[in-house]
């Protein structure tokens, strides 16, 4: 790729990851070009369609979330889980509308568009799971899809009302205590 290329696409995706960020993922690919200062044909030509450059963007945002994850459970595994939810909820919740649409598959099916990140996500969060489950921490009833749909219902829960989202998501998190 051409160094100028490689500049419009990193450009692009920076751009992409902003707006999706802070408006969800309806923003239209020619106002991504817009903002990006680039024409759509280039977006297209790095992204040829919508998805592409969803995949792009979401795959990136869940790394991060999973790498966070993955602290974590190096350094506090039993408290490792309701911190990342937390984080999740009230940091990436609040701040990245497109992460918490995707999640919530809203604009985006996760599973098809980005399967290894999902994968890797749930992945992270059965292991802070199992771990907090271990350590006494949470009930060992509580299986890891009912902790995502838990936190998709906490993440619209902050879109909603951002003023009580954190006191909710704490009477949350004591259900799910042992």
């Amino acid at each position: 790729m051409r160094a100028d290329a490689a500049r419009n696409r990193a450009r692009v995706l920076e751009v992409a990851y902003k707006t999706f960020a802070a408006e969800g993922l309806a923003v239209p690919i020619d106002e991504i070009a817009r903002r990006a200062g680039v024409g759509a044909g280039t977006v297209y030509r790095h992204f040829p369609a919508k998805e592409d450059l969803y995949r792009a963007v979401i795959a990136e945002r869940i790394r991060a979330v999973v790498n966070e994850g993955r602290a974590l459970l190096d350094s506090d595994p039993a408290a490792g889980l309701f911190s990342f939810l937390r984080s999740m909820v009230l940091q990436w919740g609040a701040a990245d509308r497109g992460l918490v649409d995707a999640l919530a598959g809203l604009g985006i099916d996760v599973n098809t568009a980005v399967p290894e990140a999902e994968d890797e996500y749930l992945g992270v969060l059965a292991d802070l799971l199992r771990a907090a489950q271990r350590a006494g921490r949470v009930r060992r009833d509580i299986t890891v899809s009912e902790i995502k749909a838990l936190l998709v219902g906490c993440q619209a829960m902050q879109v909603y009302n951002g003023d009580v989202a954190e006191r909710l998501t704490e009477v949350v998190f004591d259900g799910l205590r042992a």
